[in-house]
Parts: C-alpha cells; structure tokens; sequence
C-alpha cells in the first residue's frame, strides 16, 4: 500500500469521496519530544470494499498540502468519524484551525450504547466487526520512513473496521432515539477553546499543598514562563525543568544565578541562559504581583455531616440507573459530581442537565430530599418511593 504524498492525489481522493453520507479518519502522530503533536500519518476511508476506498497520508511529505482534506472537513454534507478524537482534533485546530464538522465519535456513541467507560477500538472491532488488529505497530515510530508492511496494515484498520463500527452505531443511537445524548457530548469537542491552553493558567495543573501566598504567586509565574518557555520552543514542559524543581524554585524563590545555581532539582541546563533568565524574572514578577492576582488556595469544599454516607448512596443509584439505561456511568455522573450533589445545596453539575438529569439527576435529587429509598430485589437496585 502506497502512502499518497502529492497534493493533486490527495484531492483525487477527496473529490471521490463527496456524495458520501461519511467518511472515517484517524491520525498518527508524535508527542514525545515536542509540545505540540507532529503530525505524520492520516488514515482516511470513505464507504464501500475493495483497496481504492481507503488512503494512508503521508503527512510528513515534502511539498505536500493536507488543504484538500481540509475542505473535506469543511463539508457539511458529510460525516466524519473518528474514535477517541479529542487528540486528532487538537492537532487539526491546532495545525490548521479547522475542525471536522459534522463530527462523529465512536467512543462517545459506545458509551451511550453501554458498551462501558471510554472503551477501547480494539474492543468494539472485535464485539461490533468480529475482526482482531496486530496491535505490534501501535508505538513505533510513525516518523520513520519508509514505514513497514506491518504499519501500515495497523494503519488502515484503523479507519476500515470504523465504517462497521459506525455504521452499526449510528443504527443503535436512532433505534433508541439518543443521538442527541451523543451531540451533547461532542459539543465541547468541537468547541477550538478545548485546544487552547493558556499560560495564566499553568499553575493549576501543579500538585501542591502550600497555601501560602508567596508560594503560590511564585507558582504562578513561574508556570506560566515554563508553558510559554516551552510553546515557544516547542519542547515538552519537563525539557524546561521539571514539576519537582518547579516546586523548589517556588519555595526557595532564588533571586540571583548565584543562588539559583544552589538548587538541586533544576537540571545544568536551566541553570544559566534564557531559561535563567526566566525563571529569575519570574519570581521578580511574582514578588511584584498584586494581591488580587495571587492564586487562591485550592481547597476541597466542605463537606456536611452525613455526605459521604449519602455520596455512597448516589454512586448505588447511579450504577442502577446506568444499568438500566445501558449507558456507561462515567458519562453520567463523575466521583465529584457525586461528592458535590451530597455536599451542595444547589451544585452546578452536569448530572443535573439535559439527558443526564432525566437519566439520573432526578431521582439523585429525590434521594437526596428523602423522597425515595433504594432496595436490593433479586440481586438489583431498585427505586422504592416513599411517603
């Protein structure tokens, strides 16, 4: 199978798939050594058998321009299907600034058609297409070529059993009338703020338990030179320093290379050249921070006497409402909904929205003021009213 590594074929092929009620992508790409993912392979399918009815693209050649399957991506009159997307589309934003309209996520629709939380590709071609892939592929390395045999048959699968896979969904989500149960929940995928990652906020992805203000101020600068350190660079965030040697500077707060060369955890590199410079600067501004940008302590909420009791008991009627439903309870309700709907009086929460709250969230809510009690018959969980 040859990649298609010219522009004009790759419009052949896109012109050939309009028409279609669909087509299915994946991608390959590296994430390693980089910030942003590089893109090196994109998997495309239209309906139909036989070989000319899926393409391997090969993303990585010289001249070649992916504007063709942009414009596919900009049909409206068709659907593309991808499994697990929310990283192809951040590079297709990303790269480019499009995303695939309509979309189709088969890991989403899986969940709502209770085949579990976030299940595997693998699982549903073999439970939905009754095939197997080679998975031996899945971590080479996508930018080597020429890429093997055996790559490029991993590849492929990728987006040919995903014809079946949707097909096959899409059938169920119409059958029972959830289709909009699974638009709701690509809505936030297909929204290009989900891809956007912003420097101010870089320090809240740090594991700390400091709540001093000083601490937290540095924190916050120097996470944010760390992100735009490393997007401009485009290095992963540890090739800047590392979460631990983040947590030191923060405490220690050097304010010279002198006293910066003392730390243990910053690795030689960082210690002396523009990286230095930063982190000096950082804590400079964070000294000078007004009060009313210094990060608040990131406390968990108050929890009222009895909650955790009553938490247990949502997580028991959230198991049985999902087994009803045939729906996967971590598309219902998260561990912190559940801990917010016991604890809050009036907790903004997804449960208690759209599907959800017809699923789950009214008889939560009833739970919660007493209304209804939960019983165990014959091995179920059932609603029992009471009063």
């Amino acid at each position: 199978m040859d990649l298609i590594s010219d522009t004009e074929t790759l419009a052949e092929f896109c012109r050939s798939c309009a028409g279609s009620p669909y087509v299915t992508v994946d991608t390959e790409f590296l994430r390693e050594r980089t910030y942003y993912a590089q893109l090196c392979l994109v998997q495309l399918a239209r309906p139909g058998k036989g070989p000319e009815t899926a393409v391997l693209i090969d993303a990585l050649a010289e001249g070649l321009s992916l504007e063709p399957l942009y414009e596919l991506f900009r049909d409206e009159s068709i659907v593309k299907v991808f499994h697990a997307a929310r990283q192809d589309l951040e590079i297709f934003q990303v790269n480019a600034g499009v995303l695939p309209k309509p979309f189709f996520d088969t890991q989403v629709a899986a969940m709502v058609c209770g085949y579990g939380d976030q299940v595997g590709y693998e699982t549903l071609v073999r439970r939905i297409a009754n095939a197997s892939i080679d998975k031996s592929s899945r971590f080479t390395d996508w930018s080597h070529r020429p890429l093997s045999d055996a790559q490029k048959t991993y590849a492929i699968a990728d987006v040919t059993h995903l014809r079946q896979i949707y097909e096959s969904l899409a059938a169920r989500l119409k059958k029972s009338g959830r289709a909009a149960w699974v638009e709701e929940e690509l809505a936030v995928l297909m929204d290009p703020e989900t891809y956007r990652t912003d420097p101010d906020e870089a320090w809240m992805r740090v594991k700390t338990r400091s709540a001093a203000p000083k601490f937290l101020a540095a924190l916050k600068e120097l996470a944010r030179f760390r992100e735009t350190a490393a997007q401009s660079r485009n290095v992963p965030r540890n090739r800047i320093f590392k979460d631990d040697a983040l947590l030191e500077l923060a405490a220690n707060r050097p304010a010279s290379l002198d006293e910066l060369g003392k730390s243990r955890l910053l690795l030689r590199e960082a210690r002396k050249g523009d990286i230095a410079d930063g982190i000096l600067a950082a804590i400079a501004a964070a000294k000078a921070l007004p009060k009313s940008e210094i990060p608040a302590p990131r406390e968990a909420p108050a929890r009222k006497p009895g909650s955790e009791a009553l938490s247990e008991l949502l997580r028991v009627l959230l198991k049985a409402r999902a087994d009803a439903e045939g729906v996967a309870q971590r598309l219902v309700a998260s561990s912190a909904d559940l801990d917010r709907l016991a604890s809050e009086d009036d907790p903004d929460v997804p449960a208690l929205e759209g599907w959800r709250m017809e699923v789950f969230g009214k008889d939560a809510l009833r739970l919660k003021r007493g209304e209804i009690a939960l019983s165990a018959q014959g091995g179920e969980i059932r609603v029992v009213p009471l009063g």
